[in-house]
Order: structure tokens, then C-alpha cells, then sequence
């Protein structure tokens, strides 16, 4: 139904991802601690919305199949892969940050841990186009209001990503991690992937999403304000149950 509008979505994603460090503008607009509670408000509304919902799509679908029998029951387990995965890349971050400022001064990863992480975030991406490319099933105001939470989740988890990278980062790992979300969308519109296969990909990456929603968009106290996350959390939240 939408047609060639759909690729508009996953081009907004990548915008965002390929410019998050040319948003300064925004801070001298609203201050950084209201809009990324502003944000992590809408991420953490999604989360518990649309996420964990859809993980009893993945249990129902895991549950119908004879392949996957050995993981019956273990939709969640799933996403707690795709945490520990998440957070043991984040661990693998900070320490190789702390080990290069040690032996070179140097307040970012070594090469090795950059390719890990954006390696990860590469395959995250993908999976999150390919979330996007459903358009016609998901219907165009739910793909917008996705979008939205999405953009949000990008905006600041790419900030977490440069503050650990630096300059590697903007120069090749960005573009990478923009390309990534083209290429998921355009092999969700081009292939045909069997329901478990995506089930049990949507777990994993159900995973990572929380951890990253938790871990970048709920910033220390002091950093914090609530009444911007009060305002994301519960305008996204009314958004979504409106349009269901």
C-alpha cells in the first residue's frame, strides 16, 4: 500500500545515525538532560508497549515449530542472550577504553574492540530494518510512531558509541552502521524469511534494545529530569494504545 514512500523510514534512520554529531543545535535549544529523558521516556514506553509483547509473538511462533523444539518456553531466554551479548561488547568497550588511556593516552577503544562493536551494532541495524520493511502489515501509523521511538533510541545510542570510538567512528563507523539499517530493510523487502528464523533474530534483538534503552537513555540522576520522561513515557504510551 505505501509503495516507494516505505524506503522514506529506514532512510530517516540512517540520516540520523550518519548526523547524530551535528546535533548541537538542539542543545542550545532544550538542554541535553531534557531531551535524552525525552527520549529514553518514549524508548522505555516502547519497551514495555511493543517489545515485550512481541516477545509472546516470538514464544507463540517458537512454540509451533519442531525445528526450534530444544528452545520451547525460551522466547525470553532469548532476549537475555541478546542482553548478555550487548553487554558484554559495552564491558569490552569500557575496559579496552580504559587500557588505550593507560598505554597511549588516549580516551577511546583499540582498533580491535571498534570492529567488535560496530561489527554487533552492524548486525542490530539490520535487524531493525528489517523490522521496518513490514510496512504494509504494521500499517503507516504505527510505522511512523516506530520510527519515531527508533529514531529517538538511535539518536543517543549513537552518541554512546562515538563517546566510546571518537574519531574511528565518524570516520567509517557511522557509515557503516547507516548502511546496515538499509541493507536489513532491503533484504525484508526482497526475501522471503521463514517465521521462526525472524522469531527467534526479533528475540535476540528484543535483548539488545533493552539493554541499550536502560544502559543510554536513563542517564545518571543528576543528569536526569523527570518531568521530561514523564512526558515521553506517557505521550508515547497514549499513542500507542489510541491507534491499537
Amino acid at each position: 500500500m505505501l509503495g516507494g514512500v516505505a524506503i522514506i523510514f529506514p532512510l530517516f534512520l540512517a540520516l540520523i545515525t550518519l548526523y547524530v554529531g551535528k546535533v548541537a543545535w538542539i542543545e542550545r535549544i532544550i538542554p541535553t538532560h531534557r531531551w535524552m529523558s525525552l527520549g529514553a521516556g518514549v524508548s522505555i514506553a516502547y519497551v514495555f508497549l511493543d517489545i515485550l509483547p512481541e516477545l509472546n509473538v516470538v514464544q507463540t511462533e517458537i512454540e509451533h515449530t519442531g525445528g526450534l523444539a530444544f528452545l520451547e518456553k525460551h522466547a525470553y531466554l532469548l532476549a537475555l542472550l541478546g542482553l548478555g551479548l550487548f553487554y558484554g561488547v559495552e564491558w569490552l568497550a569500557m575496559r579496552s577504553r580504559r587500557y588505550n588511556l593507560k598505554l597511549t593516552g588516549q580516551d577511546c577503544t583499540t582498533p580491535a574492540i571498534f570492529w567488535v562493536h560496530i561489527g554487533v551494532f552492524c548486525l542490530y541495524n539490520a535487524l531493525i530494518g528489517e523490522l521496518l520493511s513490514d510496512t504494509e502489515a504494521r500499517g503507516l501509523t504505527s510505522t511512523i510512531l516506530l520510527s519515531i521511538a527508533l529514531g529517538l533510541h538511535f539518536l543517543i545510542t549513537d552518541r554512546g558509541l562515538r563517546r566510546h570510538h571518537k574519531q574511528p567512528y565518524d570516520r567509517v563507523g557511522r557509515w557503516i552502521l547507516a548502511g546496515a539499517i538499509l541493507v536489513g530493510w532491503i533484504v525484508g523487502r526482497s526475501l522471503i524469511l521463514e517465521e521462526t528464523a525472524i522469531a527467534v533474530l526479533w528475540g535476540l534483538v528484543a535483548g539488545g534494545l533493552i539493554l541499550n534503552v536502560l544502559k543510554e537513555e536513563l542517564p545518571e540522576t543528576k543528569e536526569s529530569c523527570l518531568g521530561s520522561f514523564l512526558i515521553g513515557a506517557g505521550g508515547y504510551a497514549a499513542l500507542l494504545l489510541t491507534i491499537e
